[in-house]
């Protein structure tokens, strides 16, 4: 199970510890998740946990400092609150040759989140946490192709919550709640039986040339005195293994209080059923 409890006797409130078939489960929805990318064409990438101050401000939100992002004292460095923010950086300051794009990389990394913004929210189990594992969407892509690949990472998304035989519904975000990142946005949003509403579980952003202007990284040939254009990055979640964790336990929970595992991720679970 997860041992809260203990954990915020250890070290305080949002931790936990995660023991036996729950670990097995945490790294079953990694690898399900890493094997659909994969099978996609998209490169594992698994990401640094720590980010220089200056990358950190490019590639994250003015938000995330005062509400997510934690500072390592003495240390010009922040903890990553996703791998979006690593994976963003990956071509930090590069010219790309246009023939070699999309890149498209799935980054998987435990997130830290100081969740400042949240507090009386969420405080019971592990579905608002300061510490989880996240499989993570990351393209570069030309000017011309990231509405289409935008396109893909949702439906990239929503094909691991179909083989999850979870219930789930699309919100395209309103522009008056988009962040400064997003030039369009989507969230996946899953059926929670208990509380009966839908819950949030996948973000999914095109930032067009947003983030990579910032991190100065351009589409064009080394050498070449041709104009460089500015490449396009878009990011989706694939999967938040603790809160989708939750969303398993409550769908596929029997009335004698056993859960089912999905079939789709029992093979990584040494084909356990239950």
């Amino acid at each position: 199970g997860a041992d809260t409890k203990k954990a915020s006797e250890v070290v305080g409130s949002r931790f936990y510890y995660l023991k036996g078939d729950m670990v097995l489960l945490n790294l079953a929805l990694i690898r399900f998740a890493l094997d659909k990318l994969i099978s996609k064409g998209y490169t594992p990438l698994w990401t640094p946990f720590f980010i220089k101050h200056e990358i950190m401000k490019a590639a994250a939100e003015l938000a995330d400092f005062e509400e997510q992002l934690y500072k390592i004292q003495d240390e010009d460095l922040f903890m990553i609150a996703t791998s979006e923010q690593t994976l963003a950086a990956y071509h930090y300051n590069e010219i790309i040759d246009p023939n070699l794009f999309p890149l498209k990389y799935a980054g998987v990394s435990t997130c830290f989140r100081r969740e400042a913004g949240s507090h009386g929210k969420d405080t019971l189990g592990i579905f608002r946490v300061h510490q989880f594992e996240k499989v993570e969407q990351y393209v570069f892509c030309k000017p011309d192709n990231s509405w289409n690949i935008f396109e893909e990472l949702i439906s990239n998304t929503e094909e691991i919550y179909k083989e999850l035989n979870i219930p789930y519904r699309i919100v395209n975000i309103a522009s008056g709640e988009l962040n400064d990142n997003a030039a369009k946005k989507y969230d996946l949003e899953a059926w929670f039986p208990a509380s009966e509403k839908y819950r949030e579980l996948v973000s999914c952003s095109n930032c067009l040339d947003y983030q990579a202007r910032k991190l100065k990284i351009r589409v064009g040939k080394v050498g070449s005195t041709q104009k460089k254009e500015i490449a396009h990055t878009l990011n989706s979640t694939a999967v938040a293994t603790e809160r989708t964790i939750c969303c398993i336990l409550e769908n596929y929970q029997n009335k004698d209080g056993t859960v089912r595992v999905p079939k789709a991720i029992q093979k990584y679970m040494n084909g356990k059923k239950y």
